[in-house]
């Protein structure tokens, strides 16, 4: 099929290219001349693990193009999505749903034929109503239906996800777009993904419940992580014992500094004034988000107690500035809550990340370091942020040896407190008693 993306960021990009996998014939468009041309060279404009090679692969096999000029494209498509940005809008915390307006108008000028334009953003209940009204009063003769497809992609590992999904969620309310949705779909029929139908308002909701419950998820043993550490528990063991309850599970149940990402901060926040706009207040997603950001900035004052409550002029070295590893995203992530704790309080902080220091620069004014054992030297503590897999075997000798004070403050759990110990170093987890 004859597939177009609008918006080649994280979603449209990664999504296109899984499509052109599949064989479909893509094409991304965006606004922004530099990332087309970047793109049309080779340059991924974001960090994904396998991203760049699959975007060459169906590049040289003519199956996906990228480009500025979205009438063509669109012209020429028997499905248009949308995937532009929907971030929280200023002063009020609703999504801003001008870019998918905005795409929709100029989608309505340039379709040909019957079209399937589908919101792959994640936009508020209602929005799929707003983009039909757009593009009938825009071009009344257009023949099109409107529909929902709501991503599931993790950062980190987004390729894996989009081929092998949980479920595909289509929200759709035109039998002859349910039949080209079945066949953009179809490849993944192998793998048995289930292909879930719904109303398309539906569609939309499940998308911002899906993410609300999973932030609730981990909110919550963050919380029982505190009570571990005032009763004298193991909340990595608490997590285990219930996880292994079928109906709990075991995914999003790690203790941590709290969620960050482009997602779930945004997300939540839009679903709550959604709800309030509807006279039907979600109660325990509005405390959700307030004891998640309480507790990044608690995550500061954790280090500061570990060393003794007076940081002023001391370094204190952040392995990982990222929300996650294997992603370069820095969009609202506990680093930068603790940064700024930690500046507050006179510390000077260093940090290093494998790949999201050209993000971080942008976000935070503090002394980058070129890798783990340089954050390390003459630091009075070290602080693990970022589970990436490259500071889980770190040398604790080598690193002991160039700090000023050995102590270790571990907000990932990827350490035990006998191995670090051992080294030397004062040790502090989260969710267990020191």
């Amino acid at each position: 099929m004859r597939i177009v993306m609008v918006g080649s960021g994280y979603v449209g990009l990664v999504s296109g290219a899984c499509f052109a996998d599949f064989g479909h014939d893509v094409v991304c468009v965006d606004k922004a001349a530099e990332k087309i041309e970047a793109l049309n060279n080779g340059i991924m404009p974001i960090y994904e693990p396998g991203l760049d090679a699959l975007v060459a692969s169906n590049r040289s096999a003519g199956r996906l193009s990228f480009t500025t000029d979205l009438g063509p494209a669109v012209a020429a498509a028997d499905v248009v999505f949308i995937a532009v940005g929907t971030p929280s809008r200023r002063g009020d915390g609703h999504a801003d749903l001008s870019y998918v307006y905005a795409a929709a108008e100029e989608i309505a000028r340039a379709i040909k034929g019957f079209t399937v334009v589908v919101t792959k953003s994640t936009v508020p209940v209602g929005t799929g109503d707003e983009v039909e009204r757009i593009i009938r009063e825009t071009n009344p003769d257009a023949d099109f239906a409107v529909v929902s497809n709501p991503e599931f992609l993790r950062e980190g590992a987004a390729i894996d996800d989009f081929k092998r999904p949980d479920r595909i969620v289509v929200g759709v309310t035109d039998d002859r777009a349910r039949g080209v949705m079945t066949e953009v779909y179809r490849p993944l029929y192998l793998n048995q993904s289930p292909l879930v139908f719904t109303g398309r308002r539906t569609s939309e909701l499940i998308k911002y419940a899906a993410n609300a419950f999973l932030a609730m998820k981990i909110t919550f043993i963050n919380e029982i992580a505190d009570l571990c550490e005032r009763v004298g528990a193991d909340v990595q063991d608490v997590s285990r014992g219930i996880g292994l309850d079928g109906r709990i599970g075991a995914k999003f149940l790690h203790a941590g500094p709290g969620y960050g990402g482009s997602c779930f901060p945004k997300d939540t926040l839009a679903l709550v004034k959604t709800a309030q706009d509807h006279d039907s207040p979600v109660r325990l997603i509005e405390t959700t988000i307030a004891i998640n950001d309480n507790r990044k900035r608690a995550m500061g004052r954790r280090v500061i107690a570990a060393l003794g409550g007076d940081v002023r002029g001391k370094k204190i070295g952040l392995l990982g500035l990222t929300f996650k590893p294997n992603t370069d995203d820095m969009r609202d992530s506990p680093a930068i809550a603790i940064v700024q704790t930690l500046k507050d309080a006179g510390a000077v902080v260093s940090g290093y990340d494998p790949e999201g220091m050209d993000n971080a620069r942008q976000m935070m004014d503090i002394d980058f370091a070129s890798g783990p054992y340089q954050v390390a030297e003459r630091a009075a503590a070290l602080v693990l942020v970022t589970e990436w897999n490259e500071f889980r075997a770190l040398d604790l000798s080598r690193l002991k040896s160039t700090m000023v004070s050995p102590v270790f403050v571990d907000l990932r759990n990827v350490y035990r407190a006998p191995e670090v110990e051992a080294h030397g170093f004062t040790y502090h987890a989260v969710g267990k008693a020191d």
